[in-house]
């Protein structure tokens, strides 16, 4: 999938070098994940499901990724996941993100996924914008729901409800 110069194509262990390090740019943020560790690529890969993962690139390079994990492994959830979308410093306000959580929309209808959901810190303004644009709803906000470098942060709960019945 092309949009806009940006590739979008499926994420593979090859691009576990790149993909880490525009995680741990989002991870120093401290606006992007309660994560404070990049995992190994056996971590992460157990974390998220099979199928919807994704890498953007823009010529050769590698400049964000979006998977999807489960919220739970209890069977009446199989079709909801959860929404991980990152890109690289250079390459925001680019298009990238947009590209890839329309790859994870697309991919996720295709396997049977009906509702995505998100939890966005309030602060990361970007990234509440670009899930709203999307045809992602705000549920509400969940206050003080974990810590973060001994800091109580909220989070908002954004969702998409897939119209493919």
């Amino acid at each position: 999938m092309i949009a806009g110069g940006v590739h979008v194509d499926e994420l593979g262990p090859a691009d576990w070098a790149a993909v880490k390090e525009i995680y741990r740019h989002g991870i120093e943020t401290a606006n992007a994940t309660f994560e404070t560790e990049v995992p190994s690529w056996d971590g992460w890969d157990a974390a998220h499901l099979d199928c919807c993962r994704f890498v953007a690139r823009i010529g050769d390079d590698i400049v964000g990724w979006a998977a999807l994990a489960p919220i739970s492994r209890r069977p009446a959830y199989a079709g909801v996941a959860e929404v991980s979308v990152y890109v690289a410093p250079a390459a925001q306000n680019a298009g990238v993100g947009r590209a890839l959580l329309q790859a994870l929309v697309h991919g996720s209808e295709a396997n049977g996924i009906w509702t995505l959901q998100g939890s966005i810190f309030p602060e990361n303004l970007t990234s509440l914008k670009l899930h709203t644009g999307c045809g992602f709803r705000v549920v509400g906000r969940r206050q003080r729901i974990g810590r973060l470098n001994g800091v109580w942060r909220d989070v908002v709960l954004v969702e998409r409800r897939s119209q493919i019945e």
